[in-house]
């Protein structure tokens, strides 16, 4: 039933000016305190050894930031509780320049099979201005080294909208990303979060972002060049060639269940999401305690499950399916949300066809209006029973 999980390693060498993540400095003496830590939290809710995953993803923070003594041990872990062998996809984030051989070689020999690769620009200066620590030769180095050891599924994790960014500028960086012809990509537009330097320097004035018709324009430059260079979209964010979609990621836009363990991590089971706690203290001493470092559990009920289910499956461009969520819920999408349907596509934000509700041309555009419309009266599912 449950059949995903992801891994948070909090640590960073340098936090990065516009990351809201859980994230710490790293220091060895910490890490090794908190993978101890996670050993006690996963086995906690792992009983049984080899349990079969179809998705493993380890993510931050930054994973390759850890030492390799310390990468072994986490490797460790997971291949005594999880069956690796049988794993579908097994991804790793990565930050260029912390890839260095005897890594890569452990990621390989432990069964790692995809790197999501935090790229973020291809400009050094502009990399400097974001916080981070890799630069350009970096990313050759490291994707040139993964495909030495025979890691071919690697994506390249983009973000767009950046401070002073053009249109040219991103055309550049985009040109430069597809170089490499990967398998799969992803391009975020930066949101400005709280609790980050780019938050306080933009509440002050310091920092300017593309007008909201620039970075619409840059949305629809990055979808072009995609598609151009065979990279389909299949995710408001992610695009791949066929076969290479991101099979963890489908697992949340699907709204399937998943383990999620570590500082900050959240998880959904059944009839549940449960949050963890954030502040490294807190977290390992819970988790030593008695392998439960739980901040919150929220109870999910049908109603939350609709409505995540639209808001989560309308991400991909399939859409939706009718017959899939009549199977899940016992209810008629189209009588359930007959309102809201109508609406959109007079809009011109959605489209249905013989079995899909999707977002159209437009409606990727408009994607957070279009989810609020899928919010539910509470009694409205009076229409199921």
């Amino acid at each position: 039933m449950v059949s995903s999980v992801y891994i948070h390693i909090p640590f960073c060498e340098k936090i990065c000016h516009y990351c809201d993540f859980t994230k710490f400095f790293y220091e060895e003496k910490m890490a090794d305190d908190y993978i101890e830590a996670l050993r006690k939290e996963v086995s906690t809710y792992i009983k049984e050894p080899k349990k079969k995953m179809k998705t493993i993803f380890v993510g931050g923070g930054t994973p390759t930031a850890l030492n390799n003594r310390q990468l072994e041990s986490l490797l460790k872990i997971i291949d005594s509780h999880f069956d690796v062998g049988q794993c579908e996809e097994f991804s790793f984030e990565a930050n260029p320049g912390d890839l260095n051989r005897e890594k890569i070689k452990l990621l390989k020999d432990y069964g790692v099979n995809r790197i999501s690769m935090g790229v973020q620009v291809f400009d050094d200066v502009m990399l400097e201005q974001l916080g981070r620590l890799h630069r350009i030769e970096d990313v050759y180095a490291n994707v040139d080294a993964l495909k030495q050891y025979g890691i071919n599924n690697i994506s390249i994790d983009l973000i767009y909208s950046l401070p002073n960014q053009t249109l040219d500028h991103l055309e550049r960086t985009l040109n430069e990303a597809l170089s490499f012809d990967l398998p799969h990509y992803s391009a975020y537009s930066l949101q400005i979060e709280p609790k980050t330097v780019f938050y306080q320097r933009y509440k002050t004035g310091k920092l300017i972002k593309p007008k909201e018709e620039v970075e619409a324009n840059m949305f629809q430059l990055l979808r072009g060049k995609m598609q151009s260079h065979g990279k389909m979209q299949y995710e408001i964010s992610n695009f791949s060639i066929p076969g290479y979609e991101s099979q963890h990621n489908l697992t949340y836009w699907n709204n399937d269940y998943y383990f999620g363990f570590g500082a900050g991590a959240h998880g959904y089971l059944p009839g549940k999401r449960i949050v963890n706690l954030r502040p490294f203290p807190a977290y390992v001493k819970k988790a030593n305690e008695d392998g439960l470092p739980v901040l919150h559990t929220e109870e999910i009920g049908l109603k939350e499950q609709i409505e995540e289910e639209m808001f989560l499956g309308l991400r991909k461009l399939q859409g939706v399916s009718k017959n899939q969520f009549l199977n899940k819920f016992g209810v008629e999408m189209t009588d359930l949300y007959k309102h809201a349907i109508h609406i959109l596509s007079q809009k011109g934000w959605v489209q249905e066809n013989d079995d899909c509700l999707q977002l159209t041309e437009d409606g990727l555009l408009f994607g957070n209006e279009v989810f609020q419309e899928f919010l539910l009266e509470p009694d409205s599912l009076k229409l199921s029973n």
